[in-house]
């Protein structure tokens, strides 16, 4: 497995840190709004890491995490007039819902912010009783000169943030790189007591302290891999790793890796510009795997740009892999072909290299189907197709649906019903054998560009260009 690791900007080979396991932990969303595309693509993006290593046989644990209190949390507390717990819970379970819908797997452990308060306090303390941070009138701040590696991972000039910092400019902090660790409290914001201060955890500390909480093991708190967006290695996850350093003198994971940001034609994604693509807006027009498809079709480390062109396109190469289901679906599965299999894990060990493991996939598609074309009762063929599918489910997350069903996407419950009553008259009508209106109603679904097809096993039908 070759890892292209953001740190040293090339690709390395994954030694993991212990045999056969591989421990990651990716950032999850702040969740105060609506999941947007630049959070699903980050979530497609490492559900395919953790996929591709359960396929080569590693042992996983897959953590994600929800930041549950933060500034814009409490900003949006003020704008309500509904407790944190309120307006958290509601996005997290939108959250999870979205991603349920784009076929991105829960994490094995989701922590809260709010339920490693505890652990973040006892890092914070231990910081201050190494002279590692140190308290101003509003909060406790991590001293970044006392990290000589700082600035490491982003390679960023130490001139360049002094004048680029995220970080609001304060006179009591010893440098303005420096980060709040605690913020003390404040009138009407959630807080916790803590021996030296009352308050609330920083954004960065409390990935640091999940990662100790739930990773960590006999003294060892470097993981494998820490993954998210790109515009988080600066500052947050430079932040991570100066905090752990100086607190466990080990490096926080041993692979740092980052997907691209997401555009909408052509303009970077950004609320600021009123751009910023909500995932249920995408999902109310399309299918969860017809997103995904197409999300997880650009290199994770290249940038993405969203245009519905392109999402058409995309979708009529999934199409084809439902058309092939279509044929073989009914023969049940046997041993998926080796060789597909190789050149499938060949390709996206080489850095998740989705572009060639598709490629192979469309290979397999058209030579399915032309040998299907030759001999359509070859049922052997049919069975090591099907199980090749059906790894595909697994590996890539994609293929789950009905066949039938995955070509009716894009017709309401209402339009079904019609449908199927029109099906039911027109299955009474030939059993009458009043065939003139049995393609009186087949012409009158065509015009709805419902197309038929009538089968050994009944009548199916697709919507057209649906």
């Amino acid at each position: 497995m070759l890892i292209y690791d953001s740190v040293h900007k090339k690709k390395l080979p994954f030694i993991p840190i212990r045999d056969n396991e591989v421990k990651i932990y990716v950032c999850g969303p702040t969740v105060y709004d609506d999941a947007h595309l630049g959070h699903a693509r980050s979530a497609i993006a490492f559900d395919l890491l953790r996929r591709v290593f359960i396929a080569l046989n590693y042992k996983v644990t897959f953590v994600k995490n929800f930041t549950d209190i933060d500034d814009k949390i409490i900003k949006k507390m003020h704008e309500s007039h509904q407790s944190l717990e309120a307006i958290t819970s509601h996005y997290i379970e939108r959250y999870k819902a979205e991603m349920h819908a784009l076929h991105v797997k829960d994490a094995d452990i989701e922590p809260k912010a709010t339920e490693t308060v505890e652990e973040i306090i006892s890092f914070v303390a231990s910081m201050l009783d190494t002279k590692v941070a140190y308290a101003t009138s509003d909060g406790i701040y991590f001293d970044t000169s006392k990290d000589k590696k700082y600035l490491c991972l982003s390679h960023r000039l130490v001139e360049e943030e002094a004048s680029q910092s995220r970080v609001e400019q304060k006179e009591e902090k010893k440098d303005q790189k420096d980060f709040a660790l605690w913020k003390f409290s404040k009138e009407n914001e959630p807080s916790y007591p803590a021996p030296f201060g009352t308050g609330r955890p920083g954004w960065h500390i409390e990935c640091s302290a999940m990662i100790e909480k739930h990773l960590a093991s006999e003294g060892d708190f470097q993981i494998d891999i820490h993954a998210g967006g790109a515009d988080l290695l600066f500052p947050h996850h430079e932040n991570e790793a100066a905090q752990t350093r100086c607190k466990s003198h080990q490096e926080l994971a041993k692979y740092w890796m980052h997907n691209g940001f997401v555009t909408i034609n052509g303009e970077k994604m950004s609320k600021s510009l009123g751009n910023s693509f909500f995932l249920k807006d995408a999902l109310a027009n399309y299918s969860g795997e017809v997103l995904r498809f197409y999300l997880l079709a650009t290199h994770y480390r290249a940038n993405f740009n969203f245009s519905e062109e392109d999402l058409l396109m995309s979708k009529k190469r999934l199409d084809k892999l439902y058309r092939l289901k279509k044929r073989i679906f009914e023969t049940p599965p046997s041993q998926i072909s080796s060789s597909f299999k190789e050149l499938m894990l060949e390709a996206l060990k080489d850095d998740l290299n989705i572009s060639k493991a598709l490629a192979s996939l469309d290979e397999m598609i058209s030579a399915a189907n032309e040998m299907l074309d030759a001999n359509p009762k070859d049922k052997p063929l049919k069975a090591t197709t099907h199980a090749n599918l059906k790894w595909i489910e697994e590996l890539l997350g994609i293929g789950l649906y009905h066949p039938y069903m995955y070509f009716q996407m894009g017709v309401s419950e209402v339009e079904k019903a019609d449908i199927e009553a029109l099906l039911q008259e027109r299955t009474e009508a030939k059993k009458a054998k009043d065939f003139a209106k049995a393609d009186t109603i087949r012409t009158l679904l065509e015009a709805k560009q419902i197309q038929l097809m009538d089968t050994a096993n009944g009548t199916h039908w697709e919507k057209v260009n649906a």
